[in-house]
């Protein structure tokens, strides 16, 4: 062989080598760019019968993102179990039950109303009254104190555990946008409700007489071969201190028990909730999705409609909304104190109380005007969905956290490059467009 040529072939295979890094390795880096590309989208085949659906999963530039969202969560409801509260007195399990059910797919949830709620959370001078949170969403919470259901004070109870409370609070709000919630006066009032629309009802209970939550426990004494779970079930959880009223267990067709393994016998009602109702579902899978059709599409004139107007608002007529309720609530607040004889309005205030009929008009047209525009963006959306998602799972550009700038730089290092803590870019105002577009289709 000829030594002088002897360079020839490691040459070319290092340029070979070369090239197809040169296109191997851009692909490499644009998987990992925290940037979203075109081809995010993901669905896969599963087998369903004796064919396939085609299952797409959530990603930033799927179409109708929102929608597929809603549709998904919708698909999963149950009407088949209502989760019944009986005068739950700490706002604290309140929220974190209304927040729990909501992700387990359970829609209607009854409220038998204690006298009174005892909030957890004080803001400023005031107790915080558990509905304001319908209306405002940057409650303040600087001077924020925490207070045990009991009513004691939590001392030196850190930021982090003010926000947290806050936080429940505004999840329950969120949670209630997407729940059925009835409330009634008497125990006596809810029992008979149930009676009327066919369900049967059990209620969580400690005592010996309660079978265990088990296809072994349920099946005691039945003799009718009936399933296991009744076809309409209304689960009651009781108070904190002593569960379940003597009305509701005497009234129940029967008292259940989630057994324990440990020393304590009881459990926090809002786990208890959660446990036991996820329980439920463990045992009797039919009780996912089930829902008639007719209802479902009621729930999704109302869910699109909702989202649609979150979205259709210019940004200027946005910001105007939100000046306007502002100034309602405060004006309001104003007027209410003015019936007090030894009320301290200063002229100024006064003088705007006065303004507040044309401001609750100019707030009441801004509504009605979007309500109608929304409820046409999705007429037809309404009877012919789009195809939901897989499951409910965020993609990684869109798993972001709830803590703070401080929180977030507190963990440094501990928290980098984590999904839900990095900035990802994404198309913007997608959502907004889709339903611009479909309105400007019926004009």
């Amino acid at each position: 062989m000829n030594t002088q040529r002897e360079w020839i072939k490691p040459f070319l295979l290092g340029s070979l080598t070369t090239l197809a890094a040169m296109r191997v390795i851009p692909l490499f880096a644009n998987r990992n760019k925290k940037t979203v590309t075109d081809d995010a989208s993901l669905s896969f085949a599963v087998k369903v019968g004796s064919g396939t659906q085609s299952v797409v999963m959530d990603s930033p530039d799927l179409d109708q993102r929102i929608l597929r969202k809603a549709e998904t969560a919708l698909q999963n409801r149950t009407s088949r179990l209502i989760v019944v509260i009986e005068r739950c007195t700490n706002d604290h399990n309140y929220s974190a039950i209304l927040r729990t059910t909501e992700a387990l797919g359970i829609h209607h949830v009854y409220i038998i109303s204690p006298q009174s709620i005892k909030s957890t959370l004080k803001l400023g001078t005031d107790r915080l009254d558990p509905k304001s949170l319908e209306e405002d969403d940057n409650l303040p919470i600087e001077n924020a104190k925490l207070f045990r259901s009991t009513g004691q004070k939590v001392k030196n109870s850190t930021p982090e555990e003010i926000q947290d409370r806050a936080s429940h609070h505004l999840f329950a709000k969120k949670a209630l946008e997407w729940l059925n919630v009835r409330e009634f006066d008497t125990t006596k009032e809810c029992i008979d409700v149930l009676r009327k629309d066919g369900f049967k009802i059990w209620s969580t209970d400690l005592s010996q007489v309660a079978v265990t939550l088990t296809p072994e426990g349920l099946s005691e004494g039945n003799l009718s071969n009936e399933p296991l779970i009744p076809e309409k079930l209304a689960i009651v959880f009781g108070t904190e201190a002593v569960g379940c009223s003597t009305e509701i267990l005497e009234a129940s067709d029967k008292r259940v028990y989630l057994p324990l393994r440990g020393f304590a016998d009881s459990l926090n009602l809002s786990v208890a909730t959660a446990l036991v109702v996820h329980h439920l579902f463990i045992l009797d899978p039919s009780l996912i999705g089930a829902m008639s059709e007719d209802e479902r599409i009621e729930i999704r004139r109302k869910w699109y409609a909702k989202l649609a107007s979150q979205r259709l608002l210019p940004k200027a007529e946005k910001s105007k909304r939100k000046r306007l309720n502002n100034q309602v609530r405060t004006i309001s607040e104003y007027e209410k104190r003015m019936n007090n004889p030894n009320h301290n309005l200063t002229p100024e205030q006064l003088e705007k109380i006065k303004l507040l009929p044309q401001l609750k008009k100019e707030l009441e047209d801004i509504e009605k005007d979007l309500q109608e525009k929304s409820l046409r963006a999705v007429e037809e959306l309404v009877r012919n969905p789009p195809q939901p998602l897989g499951d409910m799972r965020r993609a990684d550009e869109h798993r972001t956290t709830f803590a703070g700038k401080n929180v977030k730089k507190t963990h440094g290092e501990a928290w980098d490059n984590m999904p839900a803590t990095t900035h990802y870019t994404s198309k913007e105002n997608a959502s907004s467009s889709f339903f611009r577009g479909q309105l400007e289709t019926k004009d």
